[in-house]
C-alpha cells in the first residue's frame, strides 16, 4: 500500500458525494463501462473488486455510500464461522472467505478481522454435530467439541446448565462490517475502480438485454453489463421478478455496558457466541473496540420496510433480551444499555442465496438473500458472480430464482 494515509482513504468513504469526488467514474469512450454494479454493500463490494481485478471497467454505485447505516452490511460486527451443521458449500464458502477477509484486514491499519473464536452451544449431542465436526476437520480447520464442565470451567461467565456440549471454532471472530466494505471499496477505488453515489429506478427494457440504468434524476448510465447486489431493495427494484422471493424482516441489536473494570465479557475472556438451542438463536459478541457486549436474536422480526420507519428498539425487545442474560449472562441483566441498533435481514424461503440471471435479460444479474448470514460469504460470492458475469463459471442451482418460492405476508414459505 501507498503512503497514502489510509485513515484519510477510510474517511473519504463517510459520504458516498465525497468517495466520488476522490475518483472520478470513467466510462469507455462510446460505450459506457464494462459492468455496473448496483448497490455497495458485502456482495456488491466484492463483486465489483473480483471484476475489477480481472480487467473489466467497472462502475459502482449506491444510493447512499458504502455500508451505510440502513444497509444489511452496515453495522458494527458480523461472526464469520464455518459452522453449518454439515452443509458443504456454506463451510467451504466460509472458510475461503476467511482468507481473504485476514487478508484485507491485514493490508490496513484498522482491523478488520478480530479473531475472538466462535462458540456454538447445544442442549443435546446429535449426529449432526459430529457431521459438521467431521467435514471441517477434513477442511483442515481447527475445531473442538466441548462437554458441559469444560465449557463451564472456560467460561464460568456464561450459564451451561442446560447445555450438552459445545464446538469451539478458535480460528473464527468477528468481522467488523460497515469498516470492511468501506476499506474494501477504497481499494477497489485506489486500484482503479470508479464509484459514485446514483439511486437506480427500477429498471425497465423491452428487448433481450438491459442497455442502461436509470437514476431517480433522470441520468442513465449504460454499460455492457450489469449486478443489482441491492439487499432488502431488490423486490422494490424487481417486483415481478424478485418480488416476495426476498422478504425484509425487523431485527434488533442490542449493547449491553459491563461493570467498569470487569474484563469478563471482552477478549480474549470471552469468544462470540451462538445459541443453537435456544428457540430465538440468540447469538452475541464481547465486547470489541469499547463497543460493549452485542447481543441479537437470529428469529425473523416482523416485516420490514427499509427505508420507511425509524429505527428504534422496542421497549419489550429490550425486556426480552434482559430476561435472556439473566440465564445465559446473569452478570451482565442488569447493566445499563449502551446502545442499540435496528437492521433487517433480507431473508429467502429457506436461507439460501438468490443469485441468478434476469429472466429477460441476458447481461444482468440478481445477487441477494444473504438472509442473515450472507456476510461472511462476501469474498466468495464475489469471486462466484464474477465468474459468471465473465461467463467462466458454473451455476448453482440451488440459487436460481425458480427455486426459491415466494413468501407469504408474514415472511413464511408459500
Amino acid at each position: 500500500m501507498s503512503e497514502v494515509s489510509r485513515r484519510t482513504m477510510l474517511g473519504g468513504l463517510a459520504t458516498a458525494g465525497t468517495l466520488a469526488t476522490a475518483a472520478p467514474a470513467r466510462a469507455r469512450p462510446g460505450h459506457g463501462w464494462d459492468v455496473i454494479v448496483v448497490g455497495a454493500g458485502v456482495f456488491g463490494a466484492w463483486t465489483a473488486w473480483n471484476l475489477q481485478r480481472r480487467g473489466d471497467r467497472v462502475l459502482l454505485v449506491d444510493a447512499w455510500g458504502a455500508a451505510h447505516s440502513r444497509a444489511s452490511s452496515g453495522g458494527e460486527t458480523r461472526l464469520i464461522r464455518t459452522e453449518y451443521g454439515g452443509e458443504p458449500l456454506y463451510t467451504r464458502w466460509a472458510w475461503d472467505s476467511l482468507a481473504e477477509w485476514h487478508a484485507l484486514s491485514q493490508r490496513h491499519e484498522s482491523p478488520i478481522f478480530h479473531p475472538v473464536g466462535a462458540l456454538y452451544i447445544y442442549p443435546k449431542d446429535t449426529p449432526r454435530i459430529n457431521a459438521s465436526i467431521a467435514l471441517q476437520r477434513g477442511l483442515g480447520i481447527p475445531i473442538e467439541k466441548l462437554g458441559q464442565a469444560e465449557l463451564a470451567k472456560r467460561w464460568p461467565q456464561m450459564n451451561f446448565a442446560d447445555v450438552a456440549v459445545g464446538v469451539m471454532q478458535p480460528t473464527m471472530g468477528a468481522l467488523m462490517a460497515r469498516r470492511g466494505v468501506q476499506t474494501l471499496v477504497a481499494d477497489f477505488v485506489k486500484a482503479g475502480g470508479s464509484f459514485r453515489p446514483f439511486a437506480v429506478e427500477p429498471p425497465r427494457a423491452g428487448g433481450v438485454s438491459l442497455p442502461a440504468i436509470t437514476g431517480t434524476g433522470g441520468e442513465t448510465l449504460s454499460a455492457g453489463r450489469f449486478v443489482f447486489a441491492c439487499g432488502p431493495w431488490l423486490p422494490r427494484l424487481f417486483p415481478d421478478v424478485v418480488a416476495s422471493r426476498i422478504v425484509p424482516t425487523r431485527q434488533e441489536v442490542f449493547y449491553f455496558a459491563p461493570e467498569p473494570g470487569d474484563t469478563r465479557f471482552a477478549p480474549p475472556h470471552l469468544p462470540a457466541w451462538v445459541d443453537a438451542g435456544d428457540p430465538d438463536l440468540h447469538y452475541g459478541f464481547p465486547d470489541i473496540e469499547a463497543r460493549g457486549f452485542k447481543i441479537a436474536l437470529d428469529a425473523h422480526g416482523p416485516r420490514y420496510d427499509p427505508d420507511g420507519v425509524d429505527r428504534r428498539i422496542t421497549d419489550q425487545g429490550l425486556a426480552d433480551v434482559r430476561a435472556y442474560l439473566a440465564h445465559r449472562f446473569p452478570g451482565l441483566a442488569e447493566r445499563p444499555l449502551a446502545s442499540s441498533e435496528v437492521c433487517q435481514y433480507e431473508n429467502s424461503d429457506n436461507g439460501d442465496l438468490l443469485i441468478d440471471r434476469h429472466p429477460a435479460w441476458t447481461n444482468a444479474w440478481i445477487v441477494g438473500g444473504g438472509s442473515g448470514h450472507g456476510f461472511k460469504h462476501g469474498p466468495a460470492v464475489g469471486r462466484y458472480v464474477a465468474d459468471l458475469v465473465s461467463s467462466t463459471g458454473t451455476a448453482q442451482a440451488r440459487f436460481s430464482l425458480t427455486t426459491h418460492k415466494t413468501q407469504d405476508a408474514k415472511g413464511s414459505r408459500g
